[in-house]
């Protein structure tokens, strides 16, 4: 352990891991909570297309790719503490104008705010790790937290559903800003700050407009970062239509979380499996398998979807949904190592770059594909065979002509 605030003890290992599951899950809570409320939302806020409902998830990606790009150099001038604050009192601001929203637009800007709200604890949460931690202890740590985080896309869609059982949707709003004081107060008094003043670094937009160039400049950083846009904008695309998909196309009403729940098993599946796989057959060989499988499969099964007018049985359409997502697990993780791999000498600025771009791509994509939407699965299967494919061919170009020694 390095870099210790003398003025409070550390909080003990299970704790310390507890208290920074939360402060990354709260994301996936952001996010999953929500889902089985947008057709209340909706109709509560008079919007006249359900396929409006999705902004209310893709929104608040804009508001994260805003915050991975500031938070990081923010935290290195000012310290870890200050940082996460500042994302907690923004996060706090988007619940409570969310909670009272009186009109679709007014509850849109709290879902922006809250996505630069939580982007701080998010963001930062990983560099307080790692000031603490370095080496196969860092790895421990993450992979504890990665155990709990992976459990919130399965319990969140419940979570939301159980909420609107005794109450209104707002009320979803108002548990999880109850949440976030909570992981907020934790954070308060038992966490002490890691970054000490004589290790703080001046903040410089200059320093992000630098890691930005230098993302550009650098083949395999921009081309596996355009690869991680490319299929997570085909996941996100996924996040905006499965409520509609589920809930009203094939008339699963409050066996929605269920479902959904179910496919976020595999996701986590891949993710912990991740860990041994890439030790066997590497990041690169791994990468090109898994996204050449999603476009391959997606190819094929929007042929059958296609011959059943784009309503395929929805044991098949699961089917499909399991493998898809067992191989985006093995991406998520990968991929972003890629990108970061040439740049360790601005790692900091880099990640936040990395992050902001993949977001920002991602949402574009994503808002294309759940906006065409037309009450079948078309768009989406469609939507995963060409970004898939496209992710495959960025991959390549950014291994063409490689000069740097290939290490995953």
């Amino acid at each position: 352990m390095i870099h210790k605030d003398r003025s409070r003890p550390m909080p003990r290992f299970g704790e310390f891991v507890a208290l920074t599951a939360m402060m990354i899950a709260l994301v996936a809570l952001s996010i999953d909570t929500v889902l089985p409320a947008l057709p209340e939302i909706g109709q509560d806020l008079g919007i006249q297309r359900a396929n409006h409902n999705q902004l209310i998830i893709s929104l608040l990606f804009l508001g994260l790719a805003v915050g991975q790009l500031l938070y990081g150099p923010v935290s290195d001038s000012t310290g870890r503490k200050p940082a996460i604050y500042a994302g907690f009192g923004l996060l706090i601001i988007g619940c409570l104008l969310s909670l009272s929203a009186t009109s679709f637009p007014m509850l849109l800007a709290g879902r922006v705010i809250q996505g630069v709200g939580v982007a701080g604890p998010r963001v930062v949460t990983v560099a307080l790790v790692r000031d603490q931690y370095k080496g196969r202890a860092m790895a421990q740590v993450m992979s504890f937290v990665m155990a709990v985080f992976i459990l919130v896309p399965i319990i969140a869609p419940a979570f939301g559903q159980g909420i609107l059982l005794f109450a209104g949707w707002r009320a979803i709003f108002a548990a999880y800003l109850g949440l976030a004081l909570v992981v907020l107060a934790w954070f308060v008094f038992r966490q002490p700050e890691t970054l000490q003043p004589n290790q703080r670094l001046p903040f410089s937009l200059g320093r992000i407009v630098m890691g930005v160039r230098e993302v550009f400049a650098t083949r395999v950083a921009i081309g596996y970062t355009m690869a991680a846009g490319l299929i997570f904008g085909a996941f996100l695309g996924y996040l905006n239509s499965t409520q509609q998909m589920f809930q009203e196309q094939y008339g699963l009403g409050k066996l929605f979380p269920l479902y959904f729940g179910v496919l976020a098993v595999s996701f986590g599946c891949a993710s912990v499996l991740n860990a041994r796989l890439v030790m066997r057959y590497g990041m690169r060989r791994l990468t090109t398998t898994a996204s050449l499988t999603i476009g391959t499969l997606s190819t094929a099964f929007f042929a059958v979807a296609y011959v059943h007018a784009g309503h395929p049985p929805l044991w098949s359409l699961m089917a499909f949904f399991l493998t898809v997502f067992f191989c985006i697990g093995l991406l998520f993780g990968n991929l972003n190592a890629l990108a970061m791999e040439p740049l360790g000498h601005i790692a900091g600025v880099g990640a936040a770059v990395v992050g902001a771009l993949t977001t920002t791509m991602s949402l574009l994509l994503g808002i294309l594909i759940g906006q065409g939407y037309n009450g079948t699965v078309l768009p989406l299967v469609g939507g995963f065979a060409v970004l898939s494919l496209a992710s495959a061919l960025a991959m390549r170009w950014a291994e063409h002509k490689r000069s740097v020694p290939q290490t995953g």
